[in-house]
C-alpha cells in the first residue's frame, strides 16, 4: 500500500519540467517548488519528466538537481527521482564501496524486494556498473556474510501463496537442528533462506515457533554481539515481517543521538511507494509517536519537507 500522495490532477510534464527549470534559473534555487513537483509524483510520472527534460532543453534533470542542490536534502531528492531499480542499483553499489560499505543494505535489498524488482535492480546494475551484483558482493564480502549474501542477492524467489505444509514441517525440523547444533552457517539454514518463496518461508517458520516452542530469531542469540547472527536475524525478519524490520531501522536512525541520515533517507525514498504506510502503523505502535512528528521533530529545512512529503504529510 502506498503512502505517496499525488495530486487528483497532474499537469502534464513538459508543464513540470518548465517549472523545475524555473526552480533552477536566478541566484537562489527554489527548493520548495522541487518538492512540490517531485515528491508528488509517482516512479512513471518522474520517469517521463526526466525524459521530457533531456529531449527538451538537452540537460540531465539528475545533475542539474545534482548540481542545485547540496547535503541531505540533495540525497533525498536524488535518490526519490531515480527509478526505482536504478535507485536500488546506486544503493546495492555503495553497499559494497569501503567508506559507505553495509551488508545490511544488501541484504535489505535482497529480501524486500519482489523477485521482478530485484531482476530489474541487477539489470540496471549491469548496465550502469558494467559487473553483476553479485561479482561485486562476492569480492567484497567474506565468510559467512559471503555464503549467506550471494545467494540472497541472485535468488529469483516464488511469487505465488501456494504453500507445501509437509515441506514446511520437515524443513522446520532441519531449521531446529542445525540451530541446536549452533551450525548457523550450514548450507541447509542458507539454501532454505534464500530459495524458498515468502509463503513457504512463513508456513515453515510458523511450524518452527509451534513445534519448538519458540521463535526462531529468539533460538538466533546465541552470541549477541555475533554480527553474522543478527544479519541472520535481520534477513528472516526482512522476509516475513518487513514492516517490523523497517520500524526498527527507522526507530535506530532517529533516536541514536545524532541522526543517521543515510537510513532514514533511504528507508523513506525506498518504501514510500511500496508499504511505508505499514511501517507507519508499526512504528506508531511501537514509540507512541506518528512517525512524521519524529521525523518533523530530528530534521530540519527543505530535507524535513521533502521526508514529510514522501511520507503523506507535506504540504501539496
Amino acid at each position: 500500500m502506498a503512502t505517496l500522495r499525488v495530486p487528483a490532477s497532474v499537469p502534464p510534464a513538459d508543464e513540470d519540467c518548465e517549472q523545475l527549470r524555473k526552480a533552477f534559473a536566478g541566484w537562489g534555487t527554489n527548493e520548495d517548488l522541487i518538492i512540490q513537483i517531485l515528491a508528488h509524483r509517482n516512479a512513471a510520472q518522474r520517469k517521463l519528466i526526466r525524459e521530457v527534460y533531456a529531449a527538451t532543453y538537452g540537460d540531465d534533470l539528475l545533475k542539474d538537481l545534482d548540481a542545485e542542490l547540496s547535503s541531505d536534502f540533495q540525497r533525498a531528492v536524488l535518490l526519490w527521482t531515480l527509478d526505482p531499480a536504478e535507485r536500488d542499483a546506486l544503493l546495492a553499489y555503495e553497499a559494497t564501496k569501503r567508506l559507505t560499505a553495509s551488508n545490511w543494505v544488501i541484504m535489505e535489498i535482497a529480501c524486500t524486494r519482489s523477485s521482478q524488482d530485484l531482476f530489474k535492480a541487477r539489470q540496471a546494475y549491469h548496465a550502469r556498473y558494467k559487473r553483476s551484483i553479485e561479482e561485486d558482493v562476492a569480492y567484497h564480502t567474506a565468510g559467512d556474510f559471503r555464503k549467506l549474501l550471494v545467494p540472497l542477492v541472485t535468488a529469483f524467489r516464488y511469487e505465488g501463496d501456494d504453500v507445501n505444509m509437509t515441506l514446511a514441517k520437515s524443513e522446520a525440523k532441519l531449521l531446529h537442528e542445525k540451530i541446536s547444533e549452533k551450525a548457523y552457517n550450514n548450507e541447509e539454514i542458507i539454501r532454505i533462506l534464500t530459495t524458498r518463496s515468502k509463503a513457504q518461508l512463513n508456513a515453515t517458520l510458523n511450524q518452527y515457533n509451534n513445534e519448538f516452542g519458540n521463535a526462531i530469531n529468539k533460538n538466533l542469540k546465541d552470541d549477541p554481539k555475533d554480527e553474522y547472527l543478527k544479519l541472520l536475524r535481520a534477513t528472516i525478519k526482512c522476509l516475513t515481517s518487513p514492516e517490523r524490520y523497517f520500524e526498527k531501522v527507522l526507530r535506530l536512525a532517529i533516536n541514536r543521538v545524532g541522526t543517521d541520515e543515510w537510513a532514514l533517507t533511504r528507508v523513506v525514498t525506498t518504501r514510500a511507494e511500496v508499504d511505508l504506510q505499514h511501517v507507519k502503523e508499526e512504528y506508531h505502535k511501537r514509540n507512541s509517536v506518528p512517525l512524521d512528528r519524529a521525523i518533523a521533530g530530528d530534521t530540519s529545512g527543505d530535507y524535513e519537507k521533502m521526508l514529510l512529503a514522501l511520507t503523506g504529510h507535506g504540504d501539496l
